[in-house]
């Protein structure tokens, strides 16, 4: 049978200020999922918890969810607590059950308002329900029991499968810097004729002035010998192979304004991902500024690197047409002058993104309260160098096998959408039942 809401239950409204949780022994209902505590409770019951604002505000009315809470507690002043007057009549789960799945149709349209969406507790309390026996509600709520509890023994099994991907996707990258993912190609020649090339080109442009020598770490620590790589390949030190520098903090301070909108966008350390570029939330500078600190201008393809903060380690390739700048916190790692040729730069994205390579990057890092890499410690980075006919090949394969990754993470991603609606439709079915049955 259909009942109104207050023909079977009490409705009272919360009575504590969520900011007025005082950390007490008792739950303080409010609106997320999260329970703070209060010293105080307000009911000791099992009830049904109906937020009395929306989600979203402005205009706009929604509704999250709906909470079941038993026991003694205090319930936030933005919510009411429904409370059945009779267990044998109506179960307070199936209840919340029923209203949590039906709360769009049911409870989402008595919302009014402009500028603050809410429900008036008149409009909740003449909400019809269907009430069926109390051992069909009680069938009701083992069915949802049991449906949570193989919903979460899938989601762990997903989540394992989420976590075995991104071990496969290491493992890629380790096989691939020790050379057992591609084929040696004797004519590829030895990387160490590459390595002095390079070297050579960076003497020469120190000796024309283009190019000042950077500044080592002081500091010796070495993981070369743990690692085997073919015999044509070499180590080097990024700083043989690669110009490193940041915007230094009084260029920052006496010439950089950020703006949202601009001439030069600018990458800061939120906008540095692991091997791709985040283009949200771009802050710009006006060309002129651009130009006066060339030296941390980005006009060629090279690599990002966060140094400070939540990021610090991940790099990224930039590779724009257009001009672009570093802000603070991100330092680039560039090809020198005429090298563009010797190397893949996305190869040695690659490296730093492996297992190896993140132990490379971070192995000058000292447990402090704002951990940081210096100029320096980024230029002790040592990198295994192939030919650059292997590099190619090696990103090739590369992105091969990390595109059959993707597929398989879309796939989890994909099963674990599809079980929450099958739980979802399973208890639909079940309470739309008791209306056809009605």
């Amino acid at each position: 049978m259909k009942y109104r809401l207050k023909d079977l239950c009490s409705i009272t409204k919360g009575a504590t200020g969520i900011m007025k949780a005082d950390g007490g022994k008792y739950p303080l209902v409010a609106l997320s999922d999260e329970r703070r505590n209060h010293s105080e409770y307000q009911f000791d019951a099992k009830a049904v918890i109906v937020p009395l604002i929306s989600s979203t505000g402005h205009g706009h009315a929604s509704m999250k969810r709906v909470h079941y809470q038993e026991g003694k507690f205090a319930l936030g002043n933005i919510l009411c607590a429904v409370i059945p007057n009779d267990e044998t009549q109506l179960n307070a789960k199936y209840l919340h059950l029923y209203l949590q799945q039906f709360k769009d149709g049911l409870l989402v349209p008595l919302m009014k308002g402009a500028a603050n969406v809410s429900l008036p507790i008149n409009k909740l309390a003449d909400v019809e329900i269907e009430v069926p026996s109390l051992e069909r509600q009680l069938e009701i709520i083992e069915l949802e029991e049991e449906a949570a509890e193989y919903k979460n023994e899938l989601e762990e099994r997903l989540i394992a499968q989420d976590g075995d991907v991104a071990k496969l996707r290491q493992a890629i990258l380790k096989e691939a810097m020790q050379g057992k993912l591609t084929r040696q190609v004797e004519k590829d020649g030895i990387a160490k004729d590459l390595l002095e090339k390079i070297k050579t080109a960076k003497e020469n442009l120190i000796k024309q002035k283009k190019l000042k020598a950077g500044k080592p770490s002081g500091q010796s620590i070495s993981f070369r010998e743990e690692y085997t790589i073919p015999s044509n390949w070499t180590w080097c030190k990024s700083d043989d192979i690669l110009f490193i520098t940041k915007l230094a903090g009084f260029e920052y301070t006496k010439h950089i304004k950020l703006e949202q909108d601009g001439e030069v966008p600018v990458i800061r350390a939120q906008n540095v991902r692991p091997l791709v570029i985040d283009k949200t939330n771009l802050l710009y500078i006006d060309k002129k500024t651009s130009l006066l600190l060339d030296r941390c201008s980005l006009t060629k393809k090279c690599l990002l690197v966060t140094f400070i903060g939540a990021g610090i380690g991940d790099v990224a390739t930039f590779d724009e047409k257009e001009r672009w700048h570093l802000a603070p916190n991100v330092a680039k790692m560039e090809p020198f002058e005429g090298c563009e040729e010797y190397y893949n730069v996305k190869y040695i994205n690659y490296f730093l993104m492996s297992a190896i390579g993140r132990r490379e990057v971070l192995k000058h890092i000292k447990a402090t309260a704002q951990p940081c890499l210096s100029m320096g410690t980024i230029r002790d980075i040592d990198i295994p160098l192939p030919p650059i006919a292997e590099q190619e090949r090696i990103v090739k394969r590369i992105e091969q096998l990390m595109q059959l990754c993707d597929e398989l993470q879309y796939s989890i991603q994909q099963s674990k959408i599809e079980n929450e609606k099958l739980l979802q439709g399973a208890l639909r079915d079940a309470l739309k039942k008791e209306e056809v049955e009605v």
